[in-house]
């Protein structure tokens, strides 16, 4: 489904990709100690859209095969890689769409390369790569309406060669060469969707503001009347207090003299 995707993105693409200039006639650029083994081409598993002209896969493979040999049979290293391409899916333009429809021919491939003498492969995961038409005159109204099925498929295959070994110039070390200087990971495009952290602005001085003093008038509040409450007074309960008895008073005895003669 992922390769049906991309394919029919690539049917109403107008202008990504760019310009060819066959460039096979000029020096190879150094690939270290290359020098093209196997050339494996399989389209087994070839899925097609449905607004397509239609290709059988030993087209595709012979293609494809031709394509790569072109231009990696230009190395003369001293070591042999395999390289193994998988042809995942096509469009090619037809004729008679109209032009507004304007549709664009397209490849999906996966790529591979193994290491002959130590028959091992050097990435770990294929790399797939979406391959677009060039740009030009014929292909601006369509390539359908100018090309035939050979020259598209052509195209497409010299453009997927090129891509493979823009890729393989991605990975010198495995061909014997220094690797390409880290990218610093201030400049890598996030693919997690990760902010990079803005640096917090200085710290801006402010000059203090001198205090002004103003004066304060206080306007006095007349304290509300409040209102006496009466308080209710308890009549004290008084109690009679007993009368103690009175002792007699002693009656006084009253000694009289007697009255003698003189």
């Amino acid at each position: 489904m992922r390769v049906l995707r991309l394919l029919a993105m690539g049917l109403g693409l107008t202008a990504l990709a760019a310009c060819q200039t066959n460039d096979l006639k000029e020096p190879p650029v150094p690939l270290g100690d290359f020098r093209l083994g196997l050339n494996i081409a399989v389209a087994d598993n070839m899925q097609k859209v449905p607004i397509s002209r239609e290709a059988s896969k030993e087209d595709w493979e012979a293609a494809v095969k031709k394509a790569v040999a072109d231009r990696f049979g230009r190395y003369e290293g001293d070591k042999l890689y395999n390289i193994g391409i998988s042809i995942d899916g096509y469009a090619l333009a037809p004729p008679g769409v109209p032009l507004v429809l304007n549709p664009k021919s397209v490849l999906v491939v996966t790529a591979n390369i193994w290491d002959d003498a130590a028959g091992k492969k050097l990435n770990p995961e294929g790399k797939q790569l979406t391959i677009f038409e060039h740009m030009s005159a014929e292909t601006m109204i369509g390539s359908g309406m100018t090309q035939n099925k050979k020259k598209q498929m052509e195209t497409l295959s010299y453009n997927a060669a090129k891509s493979v070994e823009k890729w393989l110039l991605t990975h010198p070390e495995w061909f014997g060469m220094p690797p390409l200087p880290k990218t610093p990971a201030s400049s890598v495009p996030a693919a997690t969707n990760v902010s990079t952290p803005t640096a917090a602005p200085a710290p801006v001085a402010v000059a203090p503001v001198p205090a002004v003093a103003v004066p304060v008038v206080v306007t006095p509040v007349p304290a509300a009347p409040v209102p006496a409450t009466p308080v209710p007074v308890k009549p004290a309960s008084i109690k009679p207090v007993p009368a103690k008895p009175v002792a007699p008073l002693p009656t006084p005895t009253i000694i009289v003299p007697k009255t003698g003669t003189p």
